[in-house]
C-alpha cells in the first residue's frame, strides 16, 4: 500500500531570497506520547502544533502556518493550544524530552528536580541551544559551548534529563539538564539548569546527527565522513569505528529494541549494523526511477539525507534526493512502497505507529499514511528478549543456532 498524503503545511511567511531566510525544515519531531508535533518551518520559527491535526487540516491537502511575532497562537482543541517559538537564529535541530507527563499522586523525575513536564530542545545557527517548556512555550534557558551550528539533538529514552548535541564544530556534547550552573552577568551570577557533563571529540568534519540507543547504553553519531562512530553512554568513551560507506554518512537511527542500528550515506545506501559487534548485516541500495529524475540535474540525485525506523522496529523509511519517500520492510532488500516528494531533508515516524512526518527544503511538513502492522509473537518475544540481552549475551545462550540467528537478526 503506498503512502497516501494526508496533509501538508506551509509556512505563512514569504519566502525571501538572501541566505539568511533560511526557509528549510531541517528538522521534524513528535513528542514521546505522541501529543506534540515540533516543526522547524524556517525564518527562524519553531511551530508547536497539538496532535493530532484537526480534521479540517487532514481532510485538506495544505493548509498555511502564519507566525505573528514571538507570542503563542491559540486554537481550541481542549487545553493544547498551538505555539510559535521566535528562535532567533536558523533551527537546525529538536528534540522532545522524554519524561513522562506526571499522573496524580505521582512524581515525575522531571518535575522533581524542578523542571517542567515535557520540554523541546532547538539547536540554533550561533551554537546556542535554547529549551522551551511545551505547555506554556515559553523559553527556559540557553545552553552555551558549542562553536558553530548545533545540527542535531537527542535526549535519553528513558527519561532522564540527560542531553546530547551535535554540532559543526565536530563535537558532541552531553548536558545534564537536572544540574544548576552559575554563570556571570555582569557584577552578578545567574544560576540556570544545564550543565555540561561531557564533550566527545573523534570527528574530524561537522557532525550531521546523533541518536542514543532506546536502552540509553550507546550513542551513534554521523558527520560528514566515511564512517560513523559508536560511543558509550556509560563512560563517554569510544566504542568504534563503523566503516562501510562510501561517502558521507548523514543520517543514523537505533532499532526500538537497541539490537540494530542503521547509517544513511550521500553514497546511496543504508548499512544495517549489529551495534555490539560492529558486523555489517545488510545494504539497503536506492536504485533510482528513472521516471522520477531530472537528467539536468547535477548532482548524485539518490544522497540520502535521512533514515528512521518505525516505533515497532519492522520498517525503515529513508528519504532521498530522487524525489522519493521510500519505506522498507525489514526482512526485504527492496522498498516495499513509495510516495513522491519533492526536496524532502528529513522524516520521523509517529511515535505510535500509522503516520510519517516529512520536512522539505522550501519549509514545508508532510504527513503520509505509514504501514500498520500487528507484529508477529515471533518478533514481539524477539523484541522484548533484546531491550535487555546484548549480541554476545544472546550468542552465549544454550539454544539452538538458528534460535541465536532468529534473536540477533541473522535470518534476513
Amino acid at each position: 500500500e503506498e503512502p497516501v498524503l494526508l496533509a501538508e503545511l506551509k509556512p505563512g511567511r514569504p519566502q525571501r531570497y538572501d541566505w539568511k531566510s533560511s526557509c528549510e525544515t531541517w528538522s521534524v519531531a513528535f513528542s514521546p506520547d505522541g501529543a506534540w508535533f515540533a516543526w522547524s518551518q524556517g525564518h527562524c520559527v519553531v511551530k508547536l502544533i497539538p496532535w493530532p491535526l484537526g480534521e479540517a487540516e487532514l481532510g485538506c491537502k495544505t493548509s498555511e502556518r502564519k507566525s505573528r511575532g514571538g507570542k503563542a497562537e491559540t486554537r481550541s482543541r481542549g487545553a493544547a493550544k498551538e505555539k510559535t517559538l521566535e528562535c532567533g537564529q536558523i533551527v537546525w535541530g529538536l528534540a522532545f524530552s522524554a519524561w513522562p507527563a506526571a499522573e496524580d499522586g505521582d512524581t515525575d523525575p522531571a518535575c522533581a528536580v524542578g523542571l517542567p513536564c515535557l520540554v523541546l530542545a532547538t539547536g540554533l545557527n550561533d551554537g546556542q541551544i535554547k529549551v522551551w517548556e511545551v505547555q506554556t512555550g515559553h523559553l527556559l534557558f540557553s545552553l552555551l559551548g558549542h562553536q558553530d551550528v548545533v545540527r542535531d539533538l537527542s535526549f535519553a529514552p528513558n527519561g532522564s534529563p540527560i542531553l546530547v548535541s551535535a554540532s559543526r564544530d565536530k563535537t558532541l556534547r552531553v548536558w545534564d539538564l537536572s544540574r544548576d550552573v552559575l554563570f556571570p552577568s555582569g557584577d552578578t551570577f545567574l544560576l540556570s539548569p544545564g550543565r555540561q557533563v561531557q564533550v566527545l571529540s573523534g570527528h574530524v568534519q561537522w557532525v550531521y546527527c546523533c541518536s542514543i540507543s532506546p536502552d540509553c547504553s550507546m550513542l551513534c553519531s554521523a558527520a560528514g565522513e566515511k564512517s560513523a562512530l559508536l560511543w558509550s553512554m556509560r563512560s563517554y568513551t569510544l566504542i568504534r569505528r563503523l566503516e562501510g560507506h562510501q561517502s558521507s554518512v548523514v543520517s543514523c537511527d537505533f532499532s526500538p529494541d537497541s539490537a540494530l542500528l542503521v547509517t544513511a550515506s550521500y553514497d546511496a545506501c543504508v548499512i544495517m549494523w549489529d551495534p555490539y559487534t560492529g558486523e555489517q548485516l545488510r545494504t539497503l541500495r536506492h536504485v533510482p526511477l528513472h521516471s522520477t529524475l531530472d537528467s539536468s540535474s547535477e548532482i548524485h540525485t539518490s544522497s540520502l539525507r535521512s533514515v528512521c525506523f518505525s516505533p515497532e522496529g519492522l520498517y525503515l523509511a529513508t528519504v532521498a534526493d530522487d524525489r522519493l519517500l521510500r519505506i522498507w520492510a525489514l526482512e526485504l532488500r527492496s522498498p516495499v512502497a513509495f510516495a513522491p516528494m519533492t526536496n524532502g531533508l528529513c522524516c520521523m515516524y509517529f511515535p505510535h505507529g500509522g503516520f510519517i512526518a516529512t520536512g522539505t527544503r522550501d519549509g514545508h511538513v508532510q504527513f503520509w499514511t505509514a504501514p500498520r502492522v500487528l507484529s508477529s509473537l515471533k518478533h514481539l518475544c524477539r523484541k522484548a528478549l533484546r531491550t535487555f540481552l546484548t549480541t554476545y549475551q544472546v550468542l552465549a545462550l544454550p539454544i539452538p543456532r538458528k534460535l541465536k540467528e532468529f534473536l540477533t537478526y541473522r535470518t534476513f
